[in-house]
């Protein structure tokens, strides 16, 4: 998937795969499974579904042969379904997990259709999201450690806010990821425990070994 027009597609042929719908339907479907789409145009639904349709990945009912929807003279609305080329094609969509899965522009959308994602394939787009936003949180703190006498209040306020959000997606991948691999029967990185209380631990074992030892009496 190289860009948003190629998300909205994946997308389309996931909730096709549910079950058919008409345009209407979609764009509501769209707008709420999709976060980077929820000023979703018919001007961006309808293309999507005419290309769709050319390469033979969805078909839609005649609106000739549909029963007219609402008011007499209302025309009516086509139903669109997956072909059997178009389930191929999803089933594709679902078991990629290179880089373009981890990007900012596809997660989201990965992780919408992750209970039909096979577990060792949701694994890889976690471990290589969480290595994303990983390098991403380092380049954040290295860009404000190096700006940071030049930058007014505000400014130091919105990078300390980034840095808070790609820090908190972080700890909620590597608890994403300690569920797969317990699901799996690996060896987990702090079973059971989430990413807060394995952080209050640590602060609580660093007191502990701060502390001077109690002289013994007697």
């Amino acid at each position: 998937m190289r860009g948003r027009s190629d998300v909205l597609e994946s997308a389309i042929l996931g909730l096709l795969h549910d079950s058919p719908m008409h345009g209407y339907e979609l764009r509501k479907r769209l707008n709420l499974l999709l976060g980077s789409f929820r000023a979703l145009s018919y001007g961006s639904l309808y293309p999507a579904l005419k290309s769709l349709v050319a390469r033979g990945l969805i078909a839609g009912s005649d609106p000739q042969q549909a029963p007219a929807h609402g008011l007499a003279g209302k025309r009516a609305r086509i139903v669109y379904q997956l072909t059997a080329e178009g389930k191929e094609q999803f089933q594709h969509v679902l078991a990629s997990s290179g880089p373009a899965a981890w990007e900012d522009e596809n997660f989201g959308f990965r992780f919408a259709f992750f209970a039909q994602t096979d577990a060792e394939t949701r694994l890889r787009i976690l471990e290589g999201r969480r290595t994303r936003m990983t390098e991403r949180l380092e380049l954040i703190k290295d860009s404000v450690s190096r700006t940071r006498v030049r930058m007014d209040e505000y400014t130091l306020e919105l990078q300390r806010h980034g840095l808070e959000q790609v820090e908190r997606e972080v700890r909620w991948l590597d608890d994403l990821i300690d569920h797969e691999r317990s699901n799996r029967g690996a060896r987990p990185r702090g079973v059971g425990r989430p990413a807060d209380a394995r952080t209050n631990a640590v602060e609580d074992d660093s007191i502990v070994a701060a502390q001077p030892p109690q002289k013994e009496r007697g």
